[in-house]
């Protein structure tokens, strides 16, 4: 059977106060040391026992002592206090300086051409802070999943979220190997993928994501979204450019991902006038109002890195 359980109001009024008369075994002193009057401290105490419903001390004119109730009551409350005192301190610690776990969701893609340059010198300036990443491609919910801030694709952030570019628009290109295209030959219009062995992405959901190309020009641009087929189904771009570095096929990735490989002599890019544009990639956090110094430290590090600032993506 499901119990309910309830926090009294007001249940911790007078704890500070029935500690301090205890350690004194005097309500003067103790008003001195919280600085309030000896009746104010008399009534919290007073109130703490009708409350506990039990005398918690002997008083008469010349001494204070405690009760039975009250030296139990001492035993377990003085280290239940003093923890709570010691939990309070950590957390302003944590609310004054740039301290503690910082916990961070991106694609893996995004780990070793965006993140790693800027963790390092992160770590560097800010030792006190300790990052972790979860490199994963699910769209997690972060307030839910404790995690300060997520990185993702812009068309990918919720309308509600606050958003720091860290980079600038880019397109998604279609790449092949030199010996894939060797003895495939070259695409030279969407509809030649048909014949192509295309390696997929599966997204998050699901779903199999099409390929997005662009058709026509300026005014005339139109979206061309194509169903393909191929020998690789993977659920992150690093596994597909891999793929497609060794030859299995084509594959459409973010430009900046594999502008090694093309440098490199190791992918080709083909299509390219069909490339379709892509907002970029930020970071994104619930709300300036929640922000801890760890999160701002980390975002001012980015934007002084990237030249970048904060706005809210639009649905």
């Amino acid at each position: 059977m499901k119990q309910n359980f309830t926090v009294r109001q007001g249940a911790l009024d007078g704890i500070e106060t029935f500690l301090s008369v205890a350690r004194h075994r005097s309500f003067r002193r103790a008003a001195a040391e919280l600085a309030v009057t000896p009746s104010a401290i008399s009534q919290a105490v007073r109130s703490l026992e009708a409350r506990i419903g039990a005398a918690l001390f002997l008083r008469t004119t010349r001494s204070v002592g405690l009760t039975e109730a009250g030296e139990r009551f001492l035993a377990r409350a003085r280290p239940a206090f003093e923890e709570l005192v010691a939990a309070s301190e950590v957390a302003r610690d944590l609310g004054q300086r740039p301290a503690g776990l910082l916990r961070l969701t991106m694609p893996r893609a995004v780990v070793p051409i965006l993140l790693e340059p800027l963790i390092a010198s992160f770590c560097d300036a800010y030792p006190q802070v300790e990052v972790e990443i979860d490199a994963s491609e699910e769209l997690v919910d972060i307030a839910a999943e404790g995690f300060d801030a997520g990185i993702r694709l812009g068309p990918f952030i919720a309308a509600d979220m606050v958003a720091v570019r860290l980079t600038p628009p880019f397109r998604f290109i279609v790449v092949g190997s030199p010996a894939y295209l060797a003895r495939r030959g070259q695409p030279k219009r969407p509809d030649d993928l048909r014949h192509h062995a295309c390696l997929r992405l599966r997204r998050s959901g699901g779903a199999l994501a099409l390929w997005s190309l662009q058709g026509g020009t300026g005014a005339n641009e139109s979206a061309i979204d194509i169903a393909v087929s191929g020998p690789l189904i993977a659920n992150d771009f690093p596994t597909l450019l891999g793929a497609a570095v060794e030859g299995m096929g084509l594959a459409q990735v973010p430009a900046p991902i594999a502008a090694g490989a093309i440098k490199a002599g190791k992918l080709v890019h083909v299509l390219q006038s069909y490339a379709p544009g892509a907002p970029g990639v930020f970071l994104y956090y619930p709300s300036r109002h929640q922000v801890m110094p760890k999160l701002r430290a980390f975002i001012d590090h980015v934007k002084g890195r990237a030249g970048a600032s904060d706005k809210t993506i639009q649905p």
